[in-house]
């Protein structure tokens, strides 16, 4: 594995002209990366549709648990492609398993020109952890950076401690991962020998 380099895009820069985080920011989405939103219920209701306009979003990710249903909701899905995920805002939900999928979506909806807004319901614990998520794998980060950027953003952010663990483990998940992914049929074999404590001969 060690014959695999991996390389990740440039993060972009935070602006020089962003605005200094209030308190009432929190109610509204923020921009993170160029076509990548993340904020709360309150930025994705009905009321908030000519704002959802304004900046081109295209594409939602909402998530919430069943219990939040009745108040949590897809509200156009005549006009917006969704994802919904049913993820409690608990320490000991499992979280991991829908990173892949929504690496998936915001890059189908970012490669074809679109703009995906992520929210739960405060925007702070769920929906802030799967914008790290998202930032970790596509640039390589480690969580403190990742989420330190996204921080800059959307000061409020603030996911919970088991939430954080997760995204901690992930940083070894993700790089394991894409270097599989990278390696051509005889690394990995050579690899699965070595860890197996057998001989390659070649």
């Amino acid at each position: 594995m060690e014959d695999v380099k991996l390389e990740f895009p440039s993060l972009p820069q935070c602006k020089e002209d962003a605005e200094e985080w209030t308190y009432p920011m929190r109610r509204e989405m923020q921009e993170i990366l160029p076509g990548l939103f993340l904020g709360p219920y309150s930025s994705a209701m009905k009321s908030k549709l000519p704002i959802l306009q304004k900046h081109g979003i295209t594409h939602i990710i909402c998530i919430r648990q069943n219990i939040e249903a009745n108040f949590i909701k897809p509200n156009f899905q005549q006009l917006f492609r969704y994802l919904v995920l049913d993820i409690a805002d608990n320490p000991v939900e499992n979280i991991i398993r829908f990173f892949p999928m929504t690496k998936e979506f915001i890059d189908e909806s970012l490669q074809s020109g679109g703009k995906v807004l992520v929210h739960g319901n405060a925007g702070i614990s769920r929906s802030a952890a799967f914008v790290i998520a998202y930032i970790m794998e596509t640039f390589g980060m480690k969580y403190r950076d990742a989420f330190a950027y996204v921080q800059e953003r959307r000061f409020c952010i603030n996911p919970n401690a088991g939430f954080v663990h997760q995204l901690q483990e992930y940083e070894a998940i993700y790089l394991a991962k894409l270097t599989i992914q990278m390696m051509s049929p005889l690394q990995i074999e050579r690899s699965l020998s070595v860890h197996s404590g057998s001989t390659v001969l070649l």
